[in-house]
């Protein structure tokens, strides 16, 4: 088991270091500059969100809503009016989530592994779910097995709670290296496919 984390944090460093030097260095400074032209307000937008053991990290995204006090609690819908022009874009084509590329270089993140939840998710799938912090065994991910699956974007009910769960769980407790490559590729073929892999 050790081999294995070992030989992960190598991957997600090369992978990081190799998408951060070779895209994000000349593409977040033309995102950041139509997110400012589009919308008042600060580039990044930066989220408390669970990870390892439970502790807390700052999750790093690109802002695809206009400033609100309920950014931190209330997740974002497919028509919510917070979302900005270039948001849309930016959530459709996952392009906001690439600022988490510099989480898995710092090792807050993982490429793989249970997506990572708001803290007001986070305890509030606790109280329902009395094993719910069995997914924070590992380091959360940019994508996950639940993701793959078809279980993602916003919470609609119990049933999806839970299923969410018991993906990640079963992630946690059969994690290899190969699971782990299979993901990534699934998650790069729904991209391509323009479906939507990643949970908010």
């Amino acid at each position: 088991m050790k081999a294995y984390f070992f030989l992960k944090r190598g991957v997600d460093l090369l992978f990081a270091l190799v998408v951060i030097l070779g895209i994000l260095s000349w593409l977040l400074p033309v995102l950041a500059l139509l997110i400012k032209l589009d919308s008042k307000g600060p580039v990044f937008f930066l989220q408390k969100r669970g990870g390892k053991g439970g502790m807390p990290f700052t999750c790093y995204k690109l802002r695809t809503m206009v400033v609100n006090k309920e950014a931190d609690e209330c997740a974002a819908s497919d028509d919510d009016w917070r979302v900005t022009r270039i948001g849309k874009v930016l959530r459709k084509s996952h392009l906001d989530e690439l600022p988490q590329f510099f989480n898995v270089l710092l090792g807050a993140m993982s490429l793989v592994g249970p997506r990572p939840y708001m803290l007001t998710d986070c305890q509030k799938f606790s109280r329902m779910i009395p094993d719910h912090p069995l997914r924070y065994y590992v380091r959360p991910g940019m994508t996950g097995l639940a993701q793959i699956k078809g279980y993602h974007g916003p919470v609609t009910d119990f049933k999806m709670i839970f299923t969410r769960f018991q993906w990640d769980v079963f992630y946690v407790r059969h994690v290899s290296l190969m699971m782990d490559l299979r993901i990534l590729h699934r998650t790069i073929k729904l991209f391509l496919t323009q479906r939507r892999p990643l949970c908010k």
